[in-house]
């Protein structure tokens, strides 16, 4: 009789357990609800996939994640469509790579966050800024991490991201909310239309122009010094050779 009461339970459990979908490195994943709003399902996500660093509520956790309280959509959309987060570990350093969770499932999440106050997604328009504008800018405020090629780098107990897959509203957020070891700019320090021209360079600096020829990384004329000197070095050892195999044959 228990045998059989045994192989009913198993004959319940595993077709259901077949046909679930499990979540994959950690990550939890759960359908809208019937009727819920945005936000509604975004407290269920949340819960699922952040409560355990930021806390109930998003008040946080002390040694483990800050509140989320005031950081608006613009953070949670940074971090979350980066796929900075959510972290395996708060001990990691965040970086980009793959978003773990749906594009409907990140915007329930950045609803949920946006209830709890603060500023919106920023909108650039990169076509109103200066190309130009935005190298010295770039150069003056970012060029000494990410490099003038946005190629990224290293500093003290960072690792630099490269901007290849930065999106415009990636790089808007990115310079108000300061992300990692990322120092924050206002409005103050780079206005509006000053950000606009920075996300502008920033796409040019994607697919640049190489007027001159070989472009060795675009990371300025040192590497094309360097490569100039040793094809000419190579080109005169060349000739001394084949002048000195004249003389002899004379």
């Amino acid at each position: 009789m228990k045998r059989a009461g045994l192989f009913l339970l198993l004959a319940l459990v595993l077709p259901a357990a077949a046909g679930a979908d499990p979540p994959q490195s950690g990550i939890v994943h759960a359908p809208r609800p019937p009727g819920a709003s945005l936000a509604r399902w975004g407290a269920e996500l949340y819960a699922g996939n952040c409560s355990s660093c930021h806390g109930s509520n998003g008040a946080g956790i002390a040694d483990r994640g800050p509140t989320l309280k005031g950081v608006g959509a613009r953070a949670a959309d940074f971090y979350l469509t980066t796929g900075y987060m959510p972290l395996h570990s708060p001990t990691d350093q965040p970086h980009r790579g793959r978003q773990l969770l749906s594009g409907p499932e990140v915007g329930a999440i950045v609803a949920y966050i946006a209830s709890l106050g603060g500023p919106p997604i920023p909108k650039p328009h990169p076509e109103r800024g200066s190309v130009a504008e935005g190298l010295q800018l770039f150069t003056d405020h970012c060029a000494g991490c990410h490099q003038v090629a946005a190629a990224g780098g290293y500093v003290k107990g960072a690792v630099v991201p490269a901007l290849g897959q930065a999106t415009p509203a990636q790089v808007a957020e990115a310079v108000r909310i300061g992300p990692y070891l990322m120092p924050r700019f206002s409005r103050k320090q780079i206005s509006d239309r000053q950000l606009d021209s920075i996300v502008a360079y920033v796409q040019y600096a994607k697919h640049p122009q190489d007027p001159g020829g070989w472009s060795l990384g675009h990371v300025g004329p040192v590497p094309e010094g360097l490569v100039t000197w040793l094809i000419a070095g190579v080109v005169l050892v060349g000739l001394c050779v084949v002048i000195g195999e004249r003389m002899r044959r004379e």
